[in-house]
């Protein structure tokens, strides 16, 4: 019954509001990662969403190197986050308004998401050098280059702005490729979308409803940022992503 999936949802998020408040201020950069991982896994399957990986070449590097690098995803749902972070936990860029959004925004915040005003320019060169020196530091930034969602059918044009960061860090960017399928049809499903008017509430509702769902998640060829310009770089990026759906 939908509001059973809905309690069951609302409690898992009060219980990562408790992760974030009690446990990460003394959980190091490792165990943060696991309780992000668990938490996002979870709540794909209290959402009825299966993932599915495919690693088509080896991440841009391993989790012990020293540097980080740069995810561009194609951007469909408010799902994406946490299939991501089911696979790889990583620094997600996001629109400034997200952050106050009513306990998302802080969960956001506190799982380390880089909140940017895209209507001032000084924020945009403050975040640029925020995200150079982090991934420099080691972190997995993860950015969606088309700035909004799509359907999921195809890709929207890539803006070139932040693709300026890895150029900066030296460091190389890993395209990852995100679809929706129904699950016993195996054919691309619009249900997870979230475009148009539709509010948070009634995209959760409708995926709730919906039949089982398969997210599949595919990780591409690192593209290395030598001698190239944003544009060219967030063109790769592009082409890179629509092989892989």
């Amino acid at each position: 019954m939908i509001w059973l999936k809905k309690a069951r949802l609302a409690g898992h998020i009060v219980w990562g509001v408790t992760i974030c408040a009690v446990v990460f201020p003394w959980s190091g950069h490792a165990a943060r990662h696991r309780h992000i991982r668990r938490w996002s896994h979870r709540l794909l399957q209290l959402c009825g969403v299966r993932l599915e990986v495919r690693e088509l070449a080896p991440l841009a590097r391993g989790e012990s190197g020293e540097r980080g690098f740069m995810v561009i995803a194609n951007h469909i749902s408010w799902l994406d986050i946490y299939l991501i972070n089911a696979w790889q936990p990583v620094r997600f860029v996001a629109k400034s308004e997200i952050r106050n959004w009513p306990v998302i925004g802080w969960l956001c915040a506190k799982t380390g998401t880089f909140f940017i005003d895209r209507n001032r320019k000084r924020d945009a060169r403050r975040m640029m050098h925020d995200l150079v020196e982090h991934m420099q530091q080691g972190d997995i930034v993860c950015v969606f280059p088309e700035g909004t969602t799509g359907d999921g059918r195809d890709i929207l044009p890539f803006h070139a702005n932040l693709m300026q960061a890895p150029l900066h860090a030296g460091v190389p960017v890993q395209p990852v490729g995100l679809r929706y399928l129904d699950e016993q049809t195996g054919e691309w499903t619009p249900i997870p979308a979230y475009i148009g008017e539709l509010t948070l509430l009634q995209s959760l509702d409708a995926i709730l409803r919906a039949p089982p769902i398969r997210a599949r998640l595919t990780v591409g060829e690192p593209l290395p940022t030598d001698e190239r310009t944003r544009r060219e770089l967030a063109e790769l990026g592009s082409e890179a992503i629509r092989r892989l759906l």
